[in-house]
Parts: C-alpha cells; sequence; structure tokens
C-alpha cells in the first residue's frame, strides 16, 4: 500500500484549509493562514472580481478529499468506510464521519498519547497501543464501547508521549465519550460519538452526494 512520506503542509496547501496534521505546531507559523490572510489583502486592495466559482463536483470532491486527509487514509480505504457506512443504520455521512472518529489511531491521539494522527499511527504500528488488555497494531481498529485503550508504560515515560498528555490536558481536552485515568494511564470508550464531537470537520452530505453520482 502507498503510503505519503512528503510534507504535511502540501497536503493542507492542495485543499486550503488546515487540516491539523501537525498537532499544536498547526496554531502557530501555518503557511494555509499566511495564504488566506495574503488572498484576503488581495482581494480587498483589487475590488471585487476575479475569483473563480468552484463547481458543484469540485465542492463534492474537496470536502471528501478534505475529510480523506485529515484521517491520513488511502482512497482505497476512504471508500471502504464509505460502504459501511452506507449498511449502516441513520444517516450514511453520520456514520462515515463516526467510524473515522473512532479508528484506533485517532483513539490514541484523542486520549493524548500523541500530538498528531502520524505520531498515534506510529505508536499503534510499533506494538505500543494495548486494546483490553491485548496487544494492536492495526491502525483502522475501530474501536467500541466498553473498550479500554491504554499505552505501554516504557513508551508512556517518552518525551513524545508526555507532550502529548501535556497537550491534551492544555489545548486539547478529551471529548466526552472518552474517559480516561491518569494513574493507569487508560482510557476507554464509554459510548459513540456524538456528531458534535467528531474530530474531522466537513460537511458530510456532500461526500454523500459525490460518491451517490
Amino acid at each position: 500500500m502507498s503510503r505519503y512520506t512528503g510534507p504535511s503542509c502540501k497536503k493542507c496547501r492542495k485543499v486550503s484549509q488546515k487540516l491539523f496534521l501537525k498537532g499544536g505546531k498547526c496554531s502557530t507559523n501555518c503557511i494555509v493562514d499566511k495564504k488566506q490572510k495574503a488572498s484576503r489583502d488581495k482581494k480587498f486592495s483589487s475590488g471585487p472580481g476575479g475569483m473563480k466559482k468552484m463547481s458543484d463536483y469540485g465542492r463534492h470532491l474537496r470536502e471528501k478529499q478534505i475529510a480523506r486527509l485529515m484521517a491520513q487514509i488511502t482512497e482505497t480505504q476512504f471508500r471502504r468506510f464509505f460502504d459501511k457506512a452506507s449498511k449502516d443504520k441513520g444517516k450514511t455521512g453520520e456514520a462515515l464521519l463516526r467510524f473515522l472518529e473512532v479508528r484506533l489511531d485517532n483513539i490514541v491521539r484523542r486520549l493524548g498519547f500523541a500530538v498528531s494522527m502520524k505520531a498515534s499511527r506510529q505508536l499503534v504500528n510499533h506494538g505500543h497501543i494495548r486494546v483490553n488488555g491485548r496487544q494492536v497494531d492495526i491502525p483502522s481498529f475501530l474501536v467500541k464501547p466498553g473498550d479500554t485503550v491504554n499505552i505501554e508504560p516504557k513508551t508512556a515515560q517518552t518525551l513524545a508521549v508526555k507532550q502529548g498528555l501535556e497537550h491534551a490536558e492544555k489545548s486539547a481536552p478529551r471529548p466526552s465519550f472518552l474517559s480516561y485515568d491518569p494513574a493507569t494511564m487508560t482510557g476507554k470508550m464509554v459510548r459513540w460519538p456524538d456528531r458534535g464531537e467528531v474530530s474531522i470537520s466537513v460537511d458530510e452530505q456532500l461526500i454523500v452526494e459525490f460518491y451517490s453520482k
């Protein structure tokens, strides 16, 4: 399977939106912020007009790309999640975002064991994460309500994990669908996440319409 190894900021520039792929670093010195500011300044100085209107297909494609890039998965994986969501009860778009949210790599990030998706995926791939007491090294593993997630004690003492936990306490509070015990460094998924708790900020209906064409 192909894996992107280039600069994370390039993905944000591609869709002209902050995807927060580098965690807290995205809050400072972001190239997308600079680009948007320059665009606004240019618009005000040159007057109205000159802005190219995006087609309906372009809007649908862009929304799908934003969701896929924020989840940091391939097109094949994303389509597989969409197909799974289309068979789920309820709204397909919300089911899709819910499945993306409860991926193990994302749960590890939201618990605070890592500051970014890339770092959390590395923790999972290297076997540092346990689910219900068993080692799981598959980032796409879907966590369910009642499942517990914890990190290996030795790994928990590394600088990267300590920075992630500090970031979770100060800048990125854990969502209410997750509980966390700092004494044992164990998180638990207490329920499925609500739509408002999903960390991927997109209009999911546009994604549904994209795949419906």
